[in-house]
């Protein structure tokens, strides 16, 4: 008889926990629906200070006045269809909107970064971002990075993602490997692809043109290339040639 009323008062301890627990939940919602903004704070990641977006656009990208903001209820304020909105903008990595204890609606917007710009004669310039997004250029910012020309280049302007293609991988693959290295991303100032997507290098120094062909095989080729400027070029100085190519096996062909 002391087990069975033991039990039972376990029992209606735990149901009233419970019975807790879910008004403090539903006291919880209730608050936060009746919560008002107070203020809109915007934080902008910027990596490498890349200022492609100021505060000011992101409440655009929002379509919401800031002073009519203040004092709306938080529960009529759709913050997914908000991200939407911001995410749209091809400078936009992604987007987070919430609200903090102040009553504020913070707006946290990630901003792509640049890896290369591409160079038209016949159109507007454009840049490729680190996850091979095409962004289109900016008045507000000019980022130092490797240019990107030739006829090919008018191919690759019409994609969303140069990742769509494997031409575009291709360059990719090019691209992070000339940044990855102190050297090469300090000596390489342009990549000219050609009609048929093949890859000349224009360097910083020296007035060659170094044939690289097809982003294939980088590891290779770029230990002939480190071969012509560590062992090549002291011996026979740095203007002696024009032209040099990479592409056939085990062989550096200067000219």
């Amino acid at each position: 008889m002391l087990k069975f009323k033991l039990n039972i008062k376990r029992e209606i301890k735990i149901i009233g926990s419970i019975a807790l627990v879910g008004l403090l939940i539903a006291f919880s919602e209730r608050k936060q629906n009746d919560v008002t903004v107070h203020d809109m704070v915007i934080k902008l990641e910027n990596i490498a200070d890349n200022h492609f977006l100021t505060e000011d656009d992101v409440t655009r990208l929002m379509k919401l006045n800031q002073e009519n903001l203040a004092g709306a209820n938080l529960n009529d304020i759709d913050l997914r269809e908000l991200e939407g909105r911001i995410k749209l903008n091809r400078f936009v990595e992604d987007a987070d909107i919430y609200s903090d204890l102040k009553g504020n609606l913070v707006v946290k917007v990630n901003l792509r970064r640049p890896i290369a710009r591409m160079v038209r004669n016949d159109g507007p310039d454009g840049y490729i971002a680190e996850d091979g997004t095409v962004m289109p250029v900016s008045e507000k910012f000019t980022p130092r990075v490797v240019l990107v020309s030739g006829s090919f280049v008018n191919q690759l302007s019409q994609m969303k993602n140069l990742n769509e293609s494997e031409e575009g991988k291709g360059l990719m693959e090019m691209l992070y490997f000339v940044r990855e290295d102190d050297f090469w991303r300090a000596q390489i100032a342009q990549l000219d692809i050609n009609s048929k997507a093949r890859i000349s290098i224009f360097p910083q120094v020296g007035g060659e043109v170094i044939e690289f062909g097809k982003p294939d095989n980088l590891d290779v080729k770029f230990r002939k290339l480190t071969i012509y400027y560590k062992e090549i070029l002291p011996r026979m100085g740095w203007n002696k040639y024009k032209r040099v190519n990479l592409e056939y096996e085990g062989q550096i062909v200067a000219e």
